[in-house]
């Protein structure tokens, strides 16, 4: 067997060191993504000690992506981007206008070519999608309209930076560069085609590749997904759901010059129509995890430490672009389609960073001959620190928002746009407005009610038995869908994650009698049994559990009663087989109707 194994080393590495360093950064309350740079930066060139294969490790994380994108898809459908289209489409290319015009500011101001300063705006004014999105997912708000604002406003510059990709080859010359082929699709366009040409054909293979996903991928896709569900092997199911994602972001770059991520983002939507997309999403969920974080450390192998002393001047200036005047072109763009400040801010601290496609757009640029590779340079160590700084960002946010709301006030529900049917100039109703998602959720005025965390699978189960039987109920979700659907079954809400402080409040858990904890995760139980413990002492705390260790835990955080699914079918079993009710380990609940 061969000893030379740069693909293993590096993702042994990768992974490895990541691991420790966003271990040391959780436990020093920082962004585990710091201690996951960190380690790139430590088996990078620039380094000292074992030096990992830069090309693998790009490779590798270019997987990630498509793979973060293609969850993204999956939960995110056509009509929740067309809902946006109002805000993201014009906000994301004034935005991208702005941060390029600033760009090429700073790079006249280096003394270099107006190509270069194209390029260089350009590289500036894209945001990184695996950081936006997971920053979007740590704090829930993939589903709200804020996440879906981001998230459209993320595809619209992903489809300007693939018209940049076109163009930017056949335009070098024109620019003082060197003229290159463009090979990276097969259906590549010549330079000889013009300018008008080139956009015209590069917008055709963009809308070509849509028709093919709605028309052919919406029935192929899905029935792909029934066959494979039913021959019963959960293999073949999750091999499936890989094979889908991959090719189809492969065959959008190759054949029609789509980037990876937007083909990977395009065929996780169309999945989303099948009844199967919970579970596609579960089994794709630990190699986005793991690929992800391999994506910030290839970001940290390009990193040069020392370029902070050599270029100090200028990557301050290039920092400052990406973090202030991206966010202050974000921020007055929003506020002035009349949505609320927390939205506006939000999507500031969003897009106030780059990644990948800044990267993608500085290469081509040097090979060019259009970028100086001092810009190159700039590019990377913006998109670091930028990176680093993100979660800071959203801090200050949150502490900004109640003394902007203070001084500036809220923009007045009535006129705040909403729903897929807004346009430009048009304002919605009281009667049709949903429910903010600014400051705390409004305090319920139930009491002596359940609080059901969770409505899923289990959770619906629990709900419907709670209903029938006439009981107060309270459910908190996060997915807007559910609630949606709560609503109009007449179910009292709370939307947002139970963890959060102001969230569980609104449930009023010091009034209620029960808190159920339908949700599979264990650990993000454990936390809202303690805030239901130290809201209400009295309280009867119901959890679920998927083996001994995560009943323990959670009784000792102060639960009573802990069921554990495995338990459950066995005991049910036992009972098919003997024709004897088994003794419970665990009292059962016992759900009594309201009396009249």
């Amino acid at each position: 067997m061969p000893h030379d194994t740069p693909l293993i080393a590096t993702i042994v590495a990768g992974l490895g060191f990541a691991f420790v360093f966003g271990a040391l950064a959780n436990r020093f309350r920082v962004p585990p993504l710091v201690g996951y740079l960190v380690a790139g930066v430590l088996v990078g060139p620039n380094t000292p000690g074992f030096v990992a294969d830069a090309s693998l490790a790009n490779e590798l994380a270019e997987i990630g992506v498509i793979l973060l994108m293609f969850g993204v898809g999956l939960h995110f459908s056509l009509k929740d981007l067309l809902s946006v289209r109002a805000i993201a489409v014009p906000g994301a290319i004034v935005q991208i206008g702005f941060a390029t015009l600033l760009g090429a500011g700073l790079a006249w101001l280096l003394g270099w070519s107006l190509g270069a300063g194209l390029v260089f705006g350009l590289a500036l004014s894209v945001a990184s999608t695996v950081v936006l999105l997971r920053a979007m997912q740590e704090r829930r708000l993939i589903e709200t309209e804020r996440g879906r604002i981001a998230v459209g406003w993320l595809i619209v510059e992903d489809l300007a930076m693939v018209l940049a990709l076109v163009l930017l080859p056949a335009l070098a010359g024109v620019l003082g560069g060197q003229p290159q082929a463009d090979h990276s699709s097969l259906l590549s366009l010549p330079a000889s085609y013009g300018i008008w040409g080139v956009v015209g054909m590069t917008l055709a293979k963009v809308v070509a590749f849509v028709v093919v996903m709605l028309v052919v991928g919406r029935r192929v896709i899905p029935w792909i997904l029934h066959y494979v569900a039913h021959t019963g092997s959960r293999e073949l199911f999750r091999l499936s759901v890989l094979a889908i994602a991959l090719g189809v972001a492969f065959g959008a770059a190759k054949l029609f010059g789509v980037s990876l991520a937007l083909g990977a983002f395009f065929a996780g939507m169309i999945m989303s129509e099948s009844e199967l997309s919970h579970r596609a999403a579960e089994e794709s969920l630990p190699l986005r995890d793991a690929f992800s974080v391999l994506f910030f450390v290839s970001v940290g192998m390009l990193f040069d430490p020392l370029s902070l002393i050599s270029n100090g001047l200028p990557i301050l200036a290039t920092l400052a672009i990406i973090v202030i005047g991206k966010s202050l072109a974000a921020f007055v763009i929003v506020i002035a389609f009349r949505y609320p400040i927390a939205t506006a801010l939000m999507i500031s601290a969003s897009l106030a960073q780059i990644g990948e496609f800044s990267f993608i757009l500085a290469e081509l640029g040097v090979g060019l001959k259009l970028l100086p590779e001092q810009g190159r340079d700039l590019i990377l160590a913006g998109a670091i620190l930028s990176i680093l700084l993100n979660p800071l960002m959203f801090l200050l946010v949150d502490w900004m928002k109640p003394w902007l709301e203070k001084r500036v006030g809220k923009a007045p529900e009535e006129t705040r746009p909403i729903g897929p049917a807004t346009e430009p100039g048009q304002v919605a109703s009281v009667a049709t407005a949903p429910e903010k998602e600014d400051g705390p959720p409004p305090r319920t005025a139930l009491a002596g009610h359940s609080i059901l965390v969770g409505y899923g699978r289990v959770g619906s189960l629990v709900g419907a038995a709670l209903k029938e039987a006439a009981l107060p109920l309270l459910v908190i979700e996060d997915t807007q869908k559910t609630l949606a659907k709560l609503k109009a079954d007449g179910i009292e809400t709370v939307a947002g994650n139970a963890a959060n402080a102001e969230v569980f409040s609104a449930a009023n858990p010091e009034g209620a009698k029960r808190l159920i904890l339908a949700i599979p995760n264990a650990f993000e139980a454990g936390q809202v049994v303690l805030r239901a413990r130290a809201a209400n002492p009295a309280i009867d705390v119901i959890a679920r559990a998927h083996s001994d260790a995560e009943v323990e835990h959670l009784k000792g955080l102060g639960a009573d009663t802990v069921i554990m699914g495995e338990r459950e079918i066995a005991r049910g079993i036992v009972e098919i087989v003997t024709g004897e009710t088994a003794v419970p380990d665990e009292p059962a609940i016992e759900i009594k109707p309201q009396p009249a």
